[in-house]
């Protein structure tokens, strides 16, 4: 009884011990950044606009759905005769002048919805210092209109604020179930699983009869490094924050999960 007793024992720990192993042997992908600023009172909107350009097209994931125009609207291009969104930004909202709508529009991006999208950003709190918010706000007024984001904004005192790495932001859910995971963090925004979501990445139905946990891993934490069949297209589309917006626990429930489905 005791020898079968120390083999359950044995087995139970060495269960933990191979999990534990696993989660700690995922890499915590960083996002791409832009180097670190010091930005004080002084600071000039060619440089605001400069960072906030870095951050639009890269660690701010913004391209993702607005780079395309099908899931959001394509912000820097005209639109039906309005101009791009600088010309067009201090009109969407009565009340609102164009800076006020656009930050607005980055923290409470349901608070306003243009005709015919979904509620599907989430608030770039999430992953973004409140300085790289205004810094994209600086960005976007300058596609056409004129940049009034200063030093002020970017301190309640009006001082220097750093624009830097973000940390880690704060997990979307502190859920383990996969689908929360997925649906908390916009996964379902661009793939489709069992009838949910949209066919602009590769769908999740049946991803683990086409590729292994290893891909699937490899695909979260650096989507760049590679395209499934018929999606090359959309190479650098899906952006690189996954790493560090899900846990370690988060990511390999998300992952086996994916992996399972034949």
């Amino acid at each position: 009884m005791l020898a079968e007793n120390l083999r359950i024992f044995a087995v139970v720990i060495g269960t933990l011990g191979l999990f534990t192993l696993v989660a700690n042997s995922i890499p915590q992908v960083q996002s791409e950044v832009p180097q670190e600023l010091s930005f004080g009172a002084n600071v000039t909107a060619a440089e605001l606009v400069s960072s906030g350009e870095t951050l639009y097209n890269g660690a701010g994931g913004c391209v993702a759905c607005h780079g395309l125009g099908t899931r959001a609207p394509n912000i820097l291009t005209d639109a039906d005769g309005t101009g791009p969104i600088g010309q067009r930004c201090g009109s969407r909202v009565s009340g609102q002048d164009c800076k006020a709508y656009l930050y607005s529009a980055m923290i409470d991006p349901a608070g306003f919805l243009v005709e015919g999208y979904s509620p599907i950003m989430p608030d770039m709190r999430r992953s973004l210092s409140d300085a790289q918010i205004w810094s994209i706000v600086a960005f976007l007024q300058d596609q056409g209109g004129e940049v009034t984001v200063t030093g002020a904004d970017l301190s309640d005192e009006g001082g220097g604020a750093e624009l830097a790495a973000p940390a880690a932001a704060a997990p979307a859910t502190a859920s383990m179930d996969p689908l929360e995971i997925m649906r908390a963090n916009t996964c379902l925004v661009c793939h489709q699983f069992n009838g949910e979501g949209a066919p602009m990445g590769p769908p999740f139905d049946g991803m683990g009869g086409r590729v292994d946990a290893d891909y699937i891993r490899q695909s979260i934490l650096d989507p760049s490094a590679g395209a499934s069949a018929g999606f090359e297209a959309f190479i650098g589309v899906m952006p690189a924050i996954f790493g560090t917006q899900l846990t370690a626990a988060q990511l390999e429930a998300v992952v086996q999960f994916l992996a399972s489905q034949q």
